[in-house]
């Protein structure tokens, strides 16, 4: 009897034996190591200040979002509070400490500021610990800081529910995990010629496709991948979030794991979606250090100005990524303060240049930023 042919790729007989077309990935890992070389660059010629806003703003974004794809919704202001209390970054009032929160945040600062620490399974199971800190996954009790059992049945990815249930893909057994592990952390320690790049891409998607953990695998592979891309960075200061760009596109991301996780060891398609994910990252961190610089010369030119705790709040959240049009009712709204309250704001910012009326107003009267009052914008 002929066997029938393997349905995922740790079943294929070479295994874990990965391949990859380096012609076919040339040109993209070109672009990145350009990219990410520009933007190192840039953040070399920029102030201590500039550079430490610019890293949180991509530690908060990495938090937050490797958190949202997995379903999970974190409080940004919890998030900001966290991670500035550990980079010493002064960011004014702070949030009250969240225990989940802080436990992602031990987790990612971890992963890329010991970046150069060999990795481990007890790192792996304190990571585990600290993202499930109380042994619960919402609701269900799980295996904290250990390898997955299977005593609830094997390890699946599934959607929908019922006789909807479809089964996006089937793990290794939990017996053959801690053996799976020693192989997948003896190729990560190991020193390597190849591109760190692609030795980020392979870990990401081997961990991922071990499943080894009841809970919080994606978010664990992250990590891993964010470590081998420190160590590409040269530096444990994080100022791109890949799984920012992840969340982003995360039907596709969970499309190609699919995909992969049932081909065969050749993952030149999943290194070529990684990379051009990490292409659309460091671009997106070039415009947000875009921003970060702006707010820089906007506080050095306005900073003598006497402003009002609520004209500072605005005046932030629009030089961050403040959405829609202001107008005084929104002044109003995100101040908690009166219409008249809210109008005078406005008008005493309009009269020393700070705001002007937009162009696109529209029916009713909106703000923005006056760029132009001030030199290098």
């Amino acid at each position: 009897m002929i066997p029938d042919p393997p349905l995922y790729i740790w079943q294929e007989a070479d295994w874990p034996r990965w391949r990859y077309d380096l012609a076919a990935l040339a040109a993209p890992l070109a672009q990145v190591s350009h990219s990410q070389g520009l933007l190192l660059g840039r953040l070399r010629d920029v102030g201590m200040d500039s550079r430490a806003a610019a890293s949180l703003a991509a530690l908060t974004d990495d938090v937050l979002k490797t958190s949202a794809i997995e379903g999970e919704v974190l409080a940004p202001a919890s998030v900001r509070s966290s991670l500035a209390r550990r980079l010493g970054v002064e960011i004014g009032a702070l949030a009250p400490a969240d225990r989940h929160v802080e436990g992602v945040v031990d987790m990612v600062l971890d992963a890329t500021g010991n970046c150069q620490q060999a990795l481990s399974a007890q790192r792996l199971h304190s990571w585990h610990l600290a993202l499930f800190p109380a042994g619960y996954s919402g609701l269900s009790a799980i295996t904290v800081g250990a390898w997955r059992s299977d005593a609830q049945g094997a390890m699946q990815v599934v959607s929908g529910s019922g006789r909807r249930q479809k089964v996006h893909y089937q793990a290794p057994p939990a017996a053959q995990i801690s053996a799976q592990i020693d192989a997948f952390l003896a190729w990560f320690n190991a020193p390597s010629d190849e591109s760190p790049l692609l030795r980020a891409g392979v870990a990401h998607f081997w961990f991922l496709t071990l499943h080894p953990f009841d809970d919080g695998n994606g978010r664990i592979a992250r990590a891993v991948g964010d470590m081998l891309l420190a160590r590409a960075d040269g530096s444990g200061q994080r100022f791109y979030s890949l799984s920012a760009q992840i969340q982003r596109d995360r039907s596709a991301y969970y499309a190609i794991l699919e995909r992969c996780q049932k081909g065969s060891l050749d993952i030149t398609a999943w290194l070529q979606w990684f990379l051009a994910a990490l292409l659309r990252a460091l671009e997106h961190a070039h415009a947000q250090l875009d921003q970060t610089l702006l707010a820089a010369r906007f506080w050095q030119h306005w900073g003598a100005l006497p402003m009002n705790a609520r004209q500072t709040k605005v005046l932030r959240l629009l030089l961050a990524d403040f959405e829609g049009k202001l107008s005084s009712s929104k002044w109003a709204a995100l101040c908690k303060c009166s219409p008249d309250t809210a109008l005078r704001d406005i008008k005493e910012l309009l009269a020393h240049g700070v705001l002007r009326p937009s162009a696109a107003s529209g029916r009713s009267t909106s703000y923005e930023l006056n760029l132009t009052a001030f030199s290098g914008v």
